[in-house]
């Protein structure tokens, strides 16, 4: 078992997201995340991709992979609130799921713009629930 970690309060950790997690909320203790897909496939894709961080980081979030959406709900359980664990697997997923290719120059090219290869929906409004 590891050792408890510093937790944040909920108003630090709602001003973290707000600075640097756009597409994240506090909701239920719990920082999360509703990622929009443009399917069931692309949903496992997504969630893979994430369960591969989580894994490797090993720190596990709780996932909910739906039709057309997949929702991260990361919490540091053995200190029972929000700590630096979460925040660094957050922003490596969002490096991650949102990594975009051809908006930064790569030569891979990225995603065809074409709603027969879409992947994510990038342009998607975060939900709010």
């Amino acid at each position: 078992m590891s050792k408890a970690k510093k937790t944040y309060p909920e108003s630090e950790v709602r001003h973290r997201l707000a600075d640097e997690f756009p597409g994240w909320r506090f909701s239920g203790g719990h920082i999360e995340r509703v990622y929009r897909t443009s399917g069931w496939r692309s949903s496992l894709l997504a969630a893979n991709a994430i369960g591969h961080l989580a894994e490797a980081a090993w720190h596990h979030p709780d996932l909910l992979v739906s039709f057309r959406t997949v929702t991260v709900r990361l919490m540091t359980h053995d200190s029972n609130g929000i700590t630096d664990l979460d925040f660094a697997l957050a922003r490596k997923i969002e490096e991650t799921v949102g990594w975009r290719p051809a908006l930064e120059g790569s030569p891979l090219p990225g995603t065809p713009d074409n709603p027969q290869y879409k992947y994510l929906d990038y342009d998607a409004a975060p939900d709010k629930k």
